[in-house]
């Protein structure tokens, strides 16, 4: 089976192929192991990527884009008069390795297209990155990973021991953005228990950070000069900015490996000799706020870090030594590095398995039980974290009778984890669902018990007990004698009424099966109902979840034309997920359950030109979506 694994990042993209039962490797693209992800429009539209792109920013700048995925939420980017969709600019460099693989491969195109994103990205910015890889012609079989989770296979398989129950901290730095995840391993592969980043700190954030500093030794000179450099008005200006820029880049790589270097400077300006000294006081309180992102974000898990596997380093600038030093420093733990750890997350792609995939925290234990990990809803955000010093006060980190031996980074279980994982990404034709449980408990932080604090949980507790009362009450007086469907009840076809509904279809109909306008459907479909502006639901309920996801397949299929919506919805007791596509002017929106085999799929035919999955999406919200019809 021919695989390949592309890691597309914010400065750099690698690809990784293993084909004909040979070990995975690199694909080199113009010889070079990396590929820079820029994007140059020429005059005509066409797009030139890569090291070429590069070249040609020498030419207009103004045509060029070094950072397209930096740019992944703004829809569309100005490259001189040409205006490019950003999925486009994406596809332009995956193209450029499609290309370079399929010529490797003697024309033939990999079995499967592994495409890594970092966790923290939503259903959103991951279709953008999926339509890039269909626009970029890689085929039907795509496949998203987790690029903490390909991390953490990499880092296993460089023959580091992290068995099922033991976690490892993921520290990405970037080009882009700093990424921070702790991931568990599985009996089935890895899962992300934590998560969580820091948008502003990057690469490109210390190259700015040592491209103000060179301007404070030279911009005496010639202020007006200066200010030319920084703000070009000519494509002359915008050519001595862009070269002043890889300079910059350039010194800031070679002071990870040498104490001082010079930075060539555009007449008028000397050179400028810096010093590591001096580029670490510019990143220093920068890389402190990681490293306190970082501490918190294993404290969200109730772990401590000496009970880790370890620490991965992985992103281009987390070779910078000083990364390393401040770990070491705050944590006490000295984390594990490669001589090139912008290869790590595509290598580590490969050694995932499809039942391994974890998407996000979210996906790994929808409900955790009492005394497990966090979701990600309730990891300490950017912008709350506490401050310096603050991140192990007494009573903060859990207690060592509550964890395993120090030194055995073995997380504490009720009993071997378990369960499956969706496989990731919805061109791979599986459909991501909530609730997938992890059956290992990991500890939550203690909470000081003060006579203050027993006083306030009193009083939550007698509000939630009211609360509980008040909605028991309100079902009963609502609901006297029939109690919803249970999933257990549902694995099996009930009785169906007139209209063709069972109870489990009337639940997940809701509001729509008393609308009168609902009838026993043909074939594959239970019940179809007609609604307002020429949309249709169909309800159907299956021998079994794989048919339910077979049906979501077959009923999506069609819908191959631009971006597809990808959403949760919950209500009436139920919850699920849905696909919205549109192909020529139609558009169908399909839903499945949680825990239940019933499929559900609404359509509109005949629709106008802009019609849009966001359309198809509003229209389910507010009046197919059971509990709000």
């Amino acid at each position: 089976m021919r695989v390949l694994s592309v890691d597309l990042g914010t400065s750099n993209t690698v690809a990784v192929l293993s084909a004909h039962g040979l070990p995975p490797r690199v694909v080199e693209v113009d010889g070079a192991a990396t590929m820079p992800s820029a994007v140059f429009a020429a005059e005509d539209g066409t797009l030139v990527v890569g090291r070429d792109a590069e070249r040609r920013a020498r030419l207009d700048p103004s045509r060029f884009e070094p950072n397209p995925k930096r740019r992944v939420d703004e829809g569309t980017l100005l490259l001189g008069d040409v205006v490019v969709p950003v999925a486009e600019a994406l596809a332009a460099v995956l193209r450029r390795v499609a290309e370079e693989t399929k010529r490797q491969l003697n024309g033939a195109l990999p079995d499967e297209v592994r495409l890594t994103h970092p966790a923290q990205w939503g259903p959103v910015r991951r279709n953008v990155l999926l339509s890039a890889a269909r626009l970029a012609g890689m085929g039907s079989s795509l496949v998203l990973v987790p690029e903490p989770v390909a991390a953490a296979a990499h880092f296993a398989g460089l023959g580091h021991a992290l068995p099922a129950g033991h976690a490892l901290a993921v520290y990405d730095l970037g080009a882009g953005t700093f990424d921070v995840a702790v991931v568990a391993a599985t009996q089935n592969g890895f899962s992300v228990l934590a998560e969580n980043g820091l948008p502003d700190l990057g690469g490109l954030d210390v190259d700015q950070a040592l491209l103000e500093h060179v301007g404070r030794s030279v911009s005496h000179r010639d202020p007006r000069g200066w200010q030319h450099l920084l703000r070009p008005e000519t494509t002359a200006d915008r050519r001595a900015r862009r070269a002043l820029q890889e300079d910059v880049k350039a010194a800031k790589e070679a002071l990870s490996r040498h104490p001082q270097t010079e930075v060539p400077m555009p007449v008028p300006f000397d050179d400028v000799l810096v010093t590591r000294v001096e580029l670490e006081a510019l990143i220093r309180p920068s890389l402190l706020r990681s490293v306190e992102v970082l501490t918190a974000t294993i404290r969200a898990t109730g772990l401590t870090p000496d009970r880790l596997a370890g620490i991965y380093l992985v992103g281009g600038s987390s070779r910078i030594p000083l990364v390393a030093t401040l770990i070491a420093e705050q944590l006490r733990i000295v984390p594990t590095s490669l001589d090139q750890p912008e290869t790590a997350v595509a290598l580590g792609a490969h050694l995932v398995t499809r039942e391994g995939i974890s998407m996000r925290t979210g996906s790994v234990a929808h409900t955790p039980p009492s005394g497990s990990f966090p979701t990600s809803s309730q990891l300490p955000q950017s912008g709350q974290l506490p401050q310096t010093g603050q991140l192990a006060q007494s009573g903060q980190l859990s207690q060592p009778g509550q964890l395993a031996q120090p030194g055995t980074g073995q997380l504490p279980q009720s009993g071997p984890p378990s369960g499956s994982f969706p496989q990731a990404g919805p061109s791979s034709g599986a459909f991501p669902q909530q609730g997938y449980p992890l059956q290992a408990h990991f500890p939550t932080p203690p909470r000081a018990d003060t006579p203050k604090s027993r006083k306030k949980l009193t009083l939550v507790i007698a509000a939630g007990v009211a609360l509980v009362l008040a909605v028991v009450a309100g079902i009963f007086l609502l609901k006297p004698s029939d109690d919803l469907p249970t999933a257990a009840s549902c694995q099996t076809e009930g009785t169906k009424d007139g209209q063709g509904f069972t109870a489990c279809l009337r639940q997940l109909a809701g509001g729509v099966a008393d609308s009168g306008k609902c009838a026993a459907g043909e074939s594959p479909a239970d019940v179809t109902c007609g609604l307002a502006d020429s949309y249709r639901v169909n309800y159907a309920q299956v021998g079994s979840q794989d048919e339910a996801k077979a049906l979501f397949e077959s009923e999506i299929g069609a819908m191959t034309e631009g971006d597809h919506v990808l959403a949760d919805w919950k209500g009436n007791g139920l919850e699920g997920s849905f696909r919205a596509g549109v192909s020529g002017g139609s558009g169908v929106l399909v839903f499945t359950v949680k825990d239940r085999p019933l499929v559900g799929w609404l359509s509109r035919t005949q629709a106008r030109d802009d019609f849009t999955p966001d359309a198809m999406a509003d229209f389910f919200a507010a009046s197919v979506q059971p509990g709000t019809s």
